[in-house]
């Protein structure tokens, strides 16, 4: 996981830089915690956007324990593509595009800061 910020505003957010969020998951094999151990998975790499405010920090923060505590991604069908054994999110809805509002998984969204600290504490993280 790499954070950096870049000076952009997020719609709805204007006059705050943005938090830049890389993830890059490599392929491997599945242990005894994926459904097929011993089974080769694909990887994947991913990048997720919040406001540069102190809600926006803090929620990265959580993102980065969560990520750290392996709650991020598991191994399983994606709900995308139909494809299996490959790294898909794990219940922590993401923001991955900068606009479009929640129907394209950007921004503007009012209660998406509010809603991802809910599904983070559902998972212990606080």
């Amino acid at each position: 996981m790499e954070v950096v910020k870049d000076q952009s505003s997020l719609p709805g957010y204007e006059g705050y830089a943005t938090i830049i969020i890389s993830y890059d998951i490599p392929s491997g094999t599945q242990n005894e915690s994926h459904p097929n151990p011993g089974s080769r998975y694909r990887g994947t790499s991913r990048r997720a956007y919040l406001p540069n405010t102190p809600e926006g920090q803090d929620i990265c923060r959580l993102l980065k324990k969560a990520f750290n505590a392996k709650l991020i991604f598991t191994v399983g069908r994606s709900v995308t593509t139909g494809a299996s054994n490959v790294v898909t999110w794990n219940d922590i809805h993401h923001k991955t595009s900068c606009t479009g509002g929640p129907s394209q998984f950007g921004y503007p969204d009012d209660t998406y800061l509010d809603r991802v600290r809910d599904e983070l504490a559902a998972k212990g993280i606080h």
